[in-house]
């Protein structure tokens, strides 16, 4: 007796998984790709901020392992001397990714030192898989201004979770805007937001809530600079981000208040996660 059509189907169909693999690629192919050490970019990147403010060489939790595959390509390829291959993403590493970076023809942005996407599968052929991928997406009106999407997805959050719109006072993608911005908005993932109308509760709530969803957020006052009373935000792991506001985020995360003079925090505690970790909490 003829088997019936629905169970033809699905043998012809688990035939060709067989044959292609899953994704679609040759058995052998995906066969190797399993077999691939692979490299988790949200710590790798996360690294690539916090490592090259470090006062010492110790490393970023979770990220050594793919640190290292990312260092050994870069050696390979004649772009980082051997002793630098440590797990440990310092400055040297940050230049020695950007220079791979133009490498692939790319300039501004996209060779910021910075693993994206497209630069960290790259380096990776035939070397490791890239897993836990993050991108800013596209630039997105918000208001006046400009941000990502990644960014723009987080203030929603932060909106959602303060119960009160946040209005932006300067965006992402602003090069030769406030000069007492000292370069942190030429990127993306950066915003300043502000506190009119907001009470002191109210601007420390603000600070916790854009902290929550995975800013590096500060509110700033007239003391510290030519410049009114606002709250400065920084995406963690937005790749888009300029080298002055990388900076900023690793040193919040060394518990600093990203100024200039590096001194110690003065923001609500909270737990330091990135979006992509708090949206899997």
């Amino acid at each position: 007796m003829k088997p019936p059509p629905r169970a033809t189907a699905f043998t012809a169909a688990a035939l060709l998984a067989c044959l292609t693999g899953v994704s679609g690629m040759p058995a052998a192919q995906a066969a190797d790709a399993r077999a691939l050490p692979s490299v988790n970019m949200e710590a790798v990147v996360k690294a690539a901020q916090i490592d090259p403010r470090r006062p010492d060489d110790t490393v970023t939790p979770g990220a050594k392992a793919g640190v290292l595959l990312v260092e050994r390509a870069l050696r390979d390829r004649k772009m980082l001397d051997a002793k630098w291959v440590d797990g440990y993403f310092g400055t040297t590493t940050v230049t020695a990714f950007a220079k791979f970076q133009r490498s692939l023809g790319f300039s501004g942005l996209a060779a910021n030192g910075l693993p994206g996407k497209t630069s960290l599968t790259k380096l990776g052929a035939g070397r490791f898989t890239v897993t836990h991928a993050i991108a800013p997406g596209a630039r997105v009106p918000d208001g006046d201004f400009v941000v990502d999407t990644r960014t723009r997805s987080m203030l929603a959050e932060a909106e959602r979770l303060l119960g009160r719109d946040l209005v932006l006072l300067q965006g992402s993608y602003n090069p030769g805007g406030d000069p007492t911005s000292a370069g942190t908005h030429d990127g993306g993932g950066v915003v300043d937001i502000s506190v009119k109308g907001m009470s002191s509760v109210t601007r420390t709530a603000a600070v916790r809530a854009l902290r929550r969803v995975g800013f590096a957020a500060w509110l700033r006052s007239p003391d510290q600079a030519d410049w009114p009373w606002h709250i400065h935000a920084a995406a963690i792991n937005d790749t888009d981000l300029s080298s002055q506001a990388q900076h900023q985020t690793g040193d919040y995360y060394l518990g600093l208040n990203g100024l200039s003079g590096r001194g110690p925090d003065d923001g609500p505690k909270v737990t330091i996660r990135t979006w992509e970790e708090y949206r899997r909490r």
